[in-house]
């Protein structure tokens, strides 16, 4: 007889005999209610005809999916180490808590890094020590084309919709954006009520136009230009791409439209909505960069600029050659890294494309230097930035300031248990759900955000002096060290070499070899070459 005949019988009498016992023996009554969900739960699994396991080992065979449920806990709790742990190890997440809470956060017995593995990266400090001036914690955004520029803090959080995360989340990140006197990006999901907290906000504007927009999807100027005159929205950010899911749109399932995201969205309530892949109101370099203007005008001046995770090379470069052309040019621009971020994505975007932040923050940097704009638009970094180490490494690559996502949901009290697309977040921050969000206390959190922000400013502010630099505009990548293998190091510079400026609008011939294959991309043309479109 099978396996499944012989539970059956087994059950059978066993829940016969339940039955009797607990008929005359009213203390096995809870014996009887035991046994009774076993018996229906193994006859459910063996006519059931989804899952393999549970038709040829019923009952038993849920153990394989409970186990598997919690594996993510079983990792994080007993088995990684503090350098393990993906997307960000213990040793990190337990900085950026010790930070939020203002805990002591010094480390006992030295580093648990191996200084001698590939990649691993220091810096050289100087024995003349220097004093950084407070001001150079922020810098100034908005050029010459610009009526209202904004100071902005070297560190601020990046784009995250409601939605996304929770009302008290959202409550939490700006009042703590209040506090310590940086800014919170909205993400593409619109100005919620929950974003309008007292904190300076830059309004993210996505490829669905999501709070100025037609119910049939066109960019409302009307509608952006009373909004952009809220008081505490600084900046305008035009979303092109995003790391997490470069090249493709979004969908918000009609169930999760309800009458307030709808509102917020101005879209049709109960209806799904398809973020498209790219822009309607512009579908050109020089459609991009007039409609920067377009905002810039409407908004009264405010800073505006754009965002994208670093693709085809030759396509930022006709980007900026448009702006040379029609002498326009964008406040700011983030970039994004491939590394993702808060956003769900399918798995091949988040781990094969587009180029990953370093490499990308490099190559926006010396193009715009290459073409000799690099001191009009300020360049912010957007990605995996969770102490002031990585922050400084981005700095010294070439941004100006850093937006982090993953540091202040840390900060607010995340756990990375890996929920945040099953609106089950058991810590309230990435979910819609009030049974899980309603746990999140917002004045609590939003000092705990204000201050991982300052103490890691303070630690940034501590390295650079320890460098004996005097500001941050002096970095310099010589002194920034990666190890290549046991013996051998290369500087920055060497691996992120800086481009002479000005020499992408002299002839192709004036570019080095390294230059050349840098800026150029087999799938282009000839004549989108550097240097080619400028005459």
């Amino acid at each position: 007889m099978s396996l499944r005949g012989w539970f059956l019988i087994g059950s059978l009498v066993a829940f016969i005999w339940a039955g009797a016992v607990s008929w005359v023996q009213p203390a096995y009554f809870t014996v009887f209610f035991v046994l009774v969900p076993l018996f229906v739960l193994g006859v459910v699994d063996m006519t059931q005809k989804t899952h393999s396991v549970r038709r040829n080992f019923p009952v038993i065979g849920n153990l394989r999916y409970f186990f598997e449920f919690i594996r993510p806990e079983l990792q994080q709790y007993f088995v990684e180490s503090d350098l393990d742990g993906r997307p960000i190890p213990r040793e990190l997440r337990s900085l950026i808590y010790q930070r939020a809470k203002g805990q002591d956060e010094s480390v006992p017995f030295g580093t648990q890094k191996d200084v001698y593995a590939e990649s691993y990266d220091w810096v050289n400090h100087s024995v003349f020590t220097s004093k950084l001036p407070e001001e150079e914690l922020r810098y100034l955004i908005g050029g010459d084309q610009c009526k209202k520029p904004y100071s902005a803090s070297r560190l601020n959080i990046s784009a995250m919709s409601y939605g996304s995360l929770s009302p008290n989340a959202i409550m939490a990140l700006n009042r703590g954006a209040q506090k310590g006197g940086f800014y919170h990006n909205t993400g593409e999901g619109g100005i919620s009520p929950y974003h309008r907290q007292g904190g300076d906000l830059v309004w993210q504007i996505g490829t669905a136009y999501f709070g100025c927009r037609t119910l049939d999807g066109e960019f409302d100027k009307e509608l952006f230009r009373k909004k952009s005159q809220f008081p505490e929205i600084k900046m305008i950010e035009i979303k092109l791409s995003q790391g997490a899911k470069p090249g493709k749109g979004g969908l918000l399932p009609a169930a999760k439209v309800s009458e307030e995201v709808a509102e917020i969205r101005n879209v049709r309530p109960h209806e799904t909505i398809i973020s498209p892949a790219s822009h309607s109101a512009f579908d050109s370099p020089d459609g991009l960069i007039h409609f920067v203007q377009h905002l810039r005008d409407l908004s009264g001046g405010k800073p505006v600029g754009f965002k994208l995770c670093v693709g085809k090379r030759p396509e930022f470069l006709e980007i900026c050659r448009a702006m040379i052309r029609n002498n326009i040019y964008p406040d700011f621009i983030t970039v994004d890294g491939s590394e993702g971020g808060t956003g769900a994505a399918p798995l091949e975007f988040t781990n094969h494309i587009g180029t990953p932040l370093n490499e990308g923050l490099h190559f926006v940097v010396e193009t715009l230097r290459g073409f000799n704009i690099r001191d009009r638009i300020r360049v912010i970094a957007s990605g995996r930035v969770f102490d002031a180490f990585q922050l400084l490494t981005k700095l010294v690559i070439g941004a100006d300031g850093v937006n982090s996502a993953r540091g202040m949901m840390m900060a607010l009290g995340c756990i990375q248990a890996l929920r945040c697309h099953t609106n089950h977040c058991p810590v309230g921050v990435a979910t819609t759900d009030k049974r899980f969000y309603k746990g999140l206390h917002i004045p609590s959190k939003a000092d705990r955000v204000a201050g991982f922000h300052e103490r890691t400013l303070h630690a940034l502010k501590a390295i650079i002096e320890a460098m004996g630099v005097k500001s941050i505009a002096n970095l310099s990548k010589r002194n920034f060290y990666r190890r290549t293998d046991s013996e051998n190091q290369d500087t920055f510079e060497q691996i992120f070499p800086s481009v002479e400026a000005g020499i992408l609008l002299k002839s192709d011939d004036k570019l080095s070899p390294y230059w050349r294959e840098f800026f150029y991309d087999d799938d282009s043309a000839a004549s989108d070459f550097p240097g080619s479109a400028l005459v």
